[in-house]
Order: C-alpha cells, then structure tokens, then sequence
C-alpha cells in the first residue's frame, strides 16, 4: 500500500482547482512568557516577533499551491490594511485572487494569536482574538461572487468549499454552486460548519466533517470509530453524496461510499503541538488527490499522513510533496519490511533520492554479527540518510570463504542485519563482487573497512564518476568472523579431546577446518 501511495503523491501533477469559502488572516505574536504580570496573576508575553499567514479558505488555497496545484481562490475581504495584506500574501503564493471580492460591510476576519516560549520548551498558544463579523454577505456582494465564479466550473478540475461561517457559503451561494458543479460535470468537496443542519450542502460530492461537526449535524454519538460508518451512512444518504470522510483525531478517518463500502483509515501516533490548520490540510490532500484521479481510498489515507504532519506543526504550516513523500517513505518499512530485491531497491533509492535524502552502501557476508560489523554499521549509517548493506547470498560467501562458510544461511543474515536500528534496507547479490549493485544504484557514499586501500574497493571509480565518495572506516582490532569459527573450533577440541566418536557440527570439521588448514579471512569484516 505505501508505494502506492508513494507512486500517486509522484504523479499527482498541477490540477486546476478551485477554492471557495471564507478568508482569514493569521497573527502570530511571538515571545517569552517567563514570569507572571505585577497588574494581574496572569502570564506576560514579552513580545518578539510578528507573523501572518492566511487562514480558512486561504489556507485551503496556500497548501494546494505549496503541493503543486493550480488554485482560483474565490471569498471576500474587507477594504482594510489586512485585505490588502491578504490580497499580498496570495499574489506571492501565485494564486489567482482575481475573484477576490471586497465587502464594505465588513472588516476582513483576523485571527490574532499570542505564541509564548518558556526556558526554551517547544512554545505554546496563550490566547486566541478573534476580529470579525458573521452575518451572512449581502445579496448584491453574493451576486457579484456568483457572477465570477459560475464561469470558472467549466475550467477547473475539482471544487473545494471552505465554510468558516464567516458569511461567505450562504445557502443560496452554495446551491446555485454545487447545482452548476453537477451540471458542469465537476467534483464539489466541502469542509462544512458546525451544525445541526447540513440542507445547505445537499448534493456535495463529499464532505470532510469532524468528530463533533458530524455529531452536531446527524445527533448520533461516534464512541468508537465503529459508530462513525453508521453516521457516515446516514450523511451520505441523507446529502445524496459519493462519500464522506469524517476525521476522527486520534482515531484515524471512517470513510463511507454511497455503495456500501466503508472502511476505518487509521492514523499513526504523532506528537501533537497545534491542531490548527489540520481540517484545511486534509481537505486540500483529498482534493488535490480526487483531482489527480485518485480513489477515495488513496485520498482518506494521504489526508491522514498529511494531517498527522501539519499538527506537529505550530499554526497554519505549509506541507510540501517531499515532506508528505518522505513521511510515507520513512514509514513504508511496516508493510515492506527491509529486505529488497534489487528491483524495488533501486526504485526505492530512487524516491529518496528525489526527496533530498543520501544514500550510503556498504556490503560484506555478515555471517557472525560482532561488535565490528555494528560499529561499521553505525558510522556509515552516520555518513547520510538511507543506509544500504549488500549481503552475499550464499553461493557467493561459499566461493569466496570455502564450502564450509556461511554458518548462517542468506535469510537469516538478512533479517538479523534488518533488525539493526543503524540500517534502512538489505539486499542480497549473488556476484562475487557488488559492482552490478553498485551501479544499480550508485550511492553518494561508498563505505569499506579502513584495512582497504582506495585503489582496491570495487565500484570506487563508479561512485566517484558519479558525483560520490568513498569512505574508508577502521576496523575493530581482534574481531573477525573467521576468528569467531577459529576460538569456537579450538574450544570444541579442547573440551572433547577424548570423544573423537561424536562429530562436531559440520561448518567445524569439514577438511578446511582441519588444525592450521582455516583459511585466511578477506581484508573484509565478513
């Protein structure tokens, strides 16, 4: 499941999308808040930094154009500074604003937050301070909105309604809206309010409401996540909707088709600093994806991931494709384990590649873990981002140790050097050598054992040619898998000397291993 999802963020390309709902400003004032007011027992914020970012609608509008999309954001705003502050910030994010209308009824919605920070713990939000009006917008500003917008459905991939209930989304606005989408043939997904009637919605391809909205708006309890496919059943049949995603926080999303299907889309544990922003990401992620011709499966699923990344974020934060790529690649390991054949290996290699990430290679036999494979491990694990061990299987380790050797059998060194924190993926290759690997996916870093001199490690001159370099890394005096066999061997024959009768275990008494016949080990840590 996780390429999937992998292969659908890299083809999600630059759909048209269309925003509609309510614009807001965000103020963050930032600062330090370590001691108490003399006026009253409340915190002082000493005051350092000021920030805005866009809110509601804008938010859905910002995101979609930091993941690539082509965004027409259409709402309101006051003739204010902050208006013009708005209308500033949009122009640069290069969202066309044009339909942007300006309210003289009205001051342009702000939310100003005050951010404290204290003996350098991760900063908090102190208060919240809301400037706005919520009365519905005026017949003639509705009028004037419909006028810009209804043209544009023919030309847009998606719709994409952002309810703040700020005056925007008035009813009427959204029939005549989700009626012309239906006609246009185009997709509406709305992010609804808080209520207990949802009339205004009826004909919605899909909403995203949460926990409580979806509470409020059918009066059914969702006490486990089971409860929330019954409510999603009633919303769906109740709107004549395709779907509903009802975002459950912890829980993870229930997603409901109109054809029976359902299913619990769960979510990670994360680490969670501000829940804001988090309801416009997953309805910008599900958009985006439904735009790009994904199912609602994919969709649910990448909303949850970019969700679960925006509240380890403070405020309204942006998400790039790479971030959400590189939280499915880092996490991908569960389904797929980290053991690649080299076909997925080098697509893998490929993805992290175009996320930034450095690839780093090292191989040997690993037969005997010791303290000299790990140590090796770790430092080249510490040289970049994604550590790949080549392994010999065991026709290779065979050819170059004797016929006695591996001990260990290819799988299970695989899965022993799997279970090390220090490595990211472990392929086997069959060669006497990893050059054919090595090219496969030339890393940025080749490592060996510091016994190695640069002109004798394979694939050096590859890497090299290719932009890398080589690292040469001491080894561990005294430890040697061959050294390992040896003290063990030795052991056996002293312990036993008067019971020939009994054989050893064949890796030990094979004619190889007779008393000065052990072969020599490679300069390798094998």
């Amino acid at each position: 499941m996780a390429f999937d999802l992998i292969r659908r963020v890299q083809s999600l390309g630059s759909p048209k999308i269309l925003v509609v709902g309510d614009l807001i400003l965000d103020r963050y004032v930032w600062g330090y808040a370590e001691r108490i007011s003399q006026e009253a027992p409340v915190p002082l914020l000493r005051a350092d930094t000021r920030e805005h970012r866009l809110g509601g609608a804008a938010s859905v509008a910002t995101m979609l154009a930091k993941l690539g999309a082509q965004v027409t954001l259409v709402g309101g705003v006051g003739r204010d500074r902050d208006g013009d502050l708005v209308r500033e910030l949009l122009g640069e994010m290069g969202i066309d604003h044009s339909p942007v209308a300006t309210l003289d009824d009205r001051p342009t919605t702000l939310k100003e937050r005050y951010i404290g920070r204290a003996q350098d713990r991760h900063p908090q939000q102190m208060i919240r301070v809301d400037y706005e009006v919520r009365t519905a917008i005026s017949a003639h500003d509705e009028a004037q909105i419909l006028d810009d917008l209804m043209p544009r459905l023919a030309e847009t991939d998606i719709v994409l309604i952002s309810d703040y209930d700020k005056g925007i989304c008035t009813p009427s606005l959204l029939r005549a809206l989700i009626d012309g989408c239906r006609v246009a043939g185009v997709r509406a997904i709305a992010d609804p309010i808080r209520s207990n009637d949802y009339s205004r919605y009826r004909g919605v391809h899909c909403m995203t409401p949460n926990r409580l909205e979806a509470q409020l708006a059918t009066g059914m309890t969702i006490a486990t996540p089971n409860d929330a496919i019954a409510l999603g059943r009633k919303l769906v049949h109740d709107l004549g909707m395709e779907s509903v995603l009802v975002t459950l926080d912890r829980d993870g999303m229930a997603l409901v088709r109109a054809d029976g299907r359902s299913e619990i889309v769960p979510t990670r544990p994360r680490q969670v600093y501000d829940i804001t922003g988090a309801g416009d990401m997953v309805l910008s992620i599900v958009g985006l994806c439904l735009a790009a011709g994904a199912d609602y499966d994919e969709a649910a699923t990448l909303g949850n991931v970019a969700g679960g990344l925006e509240v380890e974020k403070i405020g309204v934060a942006l998400l790039s494709r790479e971030e959400i790529l590189a939280d499915l690649i880092e996490h991908q390991a569960s389904d797929h384990g980290k053991v690649y054949d080299r076909e997925n290996l080098v697509a893998e290699v490929n993805r992290r590649r175009a996320i930034g990430q450095k690839i780093v290679f090292t191989n040997g036999c690993f037969d005997l873990l010791h303290v000299g494979h790990t140590r090796l491990l770790r430092s080249s694990a510490d040289l970049g981002d994604f550590l790949v061990v080549g392994l010999n299987a065991d026709a290779s380790v065979q050819r170059l140790k004797g016929p006695s050797r591996p001990i260990n059998d290819e799988r299970s060194r695989a899965e022993v050097l799997a279970s090390l924190e220090s490595v990211d993926a472990v392929t086997l290759f069959g060669e006497d050598t990893p050059l054919e690997l090595i090219n496969a996916i030339l890393p940025d870093v080749l490592v060996k054992g510091g016994d190695y001199q640069p002109h004798e490690v394979v694939g050096r001159d590859e890497v090299e040619a290719n932009g890398g370099q080589l690292v040469l890394i001491p080894l561990v005096a005294g430890h040697s898998t061959t050294n390992m066999v040896k003290k063990a061997s030795d052991q056996t024959l002293t312990h036993h000397p008067a019971q020939p009768a009994i054989p050893a275990p064949a890796a030990l008494t094979h004619p190889s291993r007779a008393a000065g016949a052990l072969p020599t080990s490679s300069p390798d840590v094998c």
